[in-house]
């Protein structure tokens, strides 16, 4: 049994895919239906600054009332981003999406995106 992000990331794929806020939300909607994952952290000068899923798009693009292919990432994202490091407990983690009610945990070392993990991962602990 896995018991740290450190673990659990051994098991997947270690490129993460990530967007820009300038980036068109169509273009990381697109991204992620190719790459099959549910969020992608928003990265700006190499720094985490947001992160956007797909379930951000249809109700967020919808309140800015513009066509699908005028909307940027940063207008949809979300800020304040709840993140794990590889040193924490699985136990921390499903506690945390319970407590924040995410579903996608960006995984950060010395400030850098290294993983990202999701409600399903956890799941399978």
């Amino acid at each position: 049994m896995k018991n740290t992000v450190r673990e659990l990331l051994q098991d997947k794929i270690h490129e993460v895919s990530i967007v820009e806020p300038d980036k068109s939300a169509h273009d990381a909607m697109q991204l992620m239906a190719d790459k099959k994952i549910g969020a992608l952290p928003v990265l700006e000068a190499g720094k985490l600054v947001g992160i956007i899923s797909e379930r951000d798009y249809p109700g967020k693009a919808k309140v800015l009332d513009k066509p699908i292919q005028d909307v940027q990432v940063k207008e949809i994202m979300s800020s304040n981003v709840v993140h794990v490091s590889p040193d924490d407990t699985i136990e921390h983690c499903m506690g945390l999406v319970a407590e924040k009610r995410v579903r996608h945990l960006p995984v950060l070392k010395n400030d850098r995106v290294i993983g990202i993990i999701s409600i399903g991962d956890l799941s399978k602990m």
